[in-house]
């Protein structure tokens, strides 16, 4: 493991994301202050102007156009693999607005070899602290999640996968996976645990990146001092992305765990989703017919 090297690639993935990308460009020089850095887009086939736009307003940036809309897991991988890594690749969003000096924040913390993976701290738009912080999934979680609520759960280390202690974000630490709208990946991590998995589509890959990165030996660290803003949360108001959303938990602890324990993950994880669903809320319905019905996972192998 060793010290960063060599420019920053930021690497922004799109997809009918010209609306935000003003915001992004207009913070992100503030954001870097100085460092260092290499832009790259990745446009997945978006039906708007997004490569375009951010040809305009990111000019030394380098575009890629996939030409599908291969998911977020794709998206990293065509950035990352545009020409060799350098430096450190910060993975974004384009609904981030990064905080001045961001950056160079993240980056001290890789001055600790042992730290692969640094996530900042996220508001949303009105300033209110996100949840970006997880716990690996287990079997007591989803079922902690299923009984209590996903925010009551997630205060307690034993029954929630979600972090929702506000204590635990005032201060650096070490988590097991993070939000993937930002992450500053290094590089040699990124070489050693390898290409994100593409297979998620969208969800749960970040999960599956930073947990292998675990099971290399490589700490994820959260770094409060290095912010943004995340506006975030179509997972929560559309259908068909949480029910993808959902099904990928599955799948990504199924990559882990045997047969048994997985049936135990979907068991109180279908528990959840139904108690939820039952009182009226739609994406919620989705997910629980595609838990429970092949034939509707089948449909979430391409992206709306």
């Amino acid at each position: 493991m060793s010290t960063p090297a060599g420019p920053v690639r930021v690497l922004l993935v799109l997809h009918d994301s010209a609306p935000l990308l003003p915001a992004f460009a207009e913070h992100l020089p503030a954001a870097l202050a100085g460092v260092d850095h290499e832009i790259v887009v990745v446009d997945s086939a978006s039906s708007d102007d997004s490569a375009e736009a951010a040809a305009r307003l990111l000019p030394s940036a380098t575009v890629v156009e996939l030409g599908c809309n291969a998911g977020y897991a794709a998206g990293v991988n065509a950035g990352a693999g545009v020409r060799p890594l350098r430096g450190p690749l910060l993975i974004c969003n384009p609904d981030l607005r990064l905080h001045t000096a961001a950056v160079p924040t993240m980056l001290r913390v890789l001055d600790d070899p042992r730290v692969g993976i640094v996530a900042p701290r996220l508001v949303d738009a009105a300033g209110r602290l996100e949840w970006s912080l997880r716990r690996a999934p287990s079997v007591t979680r989803v079922l902690g999640e299923a009984l209590l609520g996903g925010e009551r759960a997630g205060r307690h280390p034993r029954w929630g996968e979600m972090i929702t202690d506000p204590d635990v974000y005032r201060r650096p630490v070490d988590v097991d996976w993070a939000s993937g709208a930002c992450l500053l990946v290094r590089h040699t991590c990124l070489e050693q645990v390898g290409p994100w998995d593409e297979r998620y589509l969208l969800y749960s890959e970040e999960t599956d990146f930073c947990l292998r990165a675990r099971e290399l030996g490589w700490r994820i660290r959260y770094e409060p001092r290095a912010g943004a803003v995340h506006l975030g949360g179509d997972a929560h108001r559309s259908p068909h992305l949480h029910a993808l959303l959902t099904v990928n938990r599955v799948r990504c602890y199924r990559r882990r765990h045997g047969r048994i324990a997985t049936a135990a993950f979907w068991s109180a994880l279908t528990l959840g989703t139904a108690a939820r669903a039952a009182v009226g809320r739609r994406p919620a319905r989705a997910a629980l017919g595609a838990l429970v019905r092949p034939s509707l996972r089948r449909g979430l192998r391409s992206l709306p």
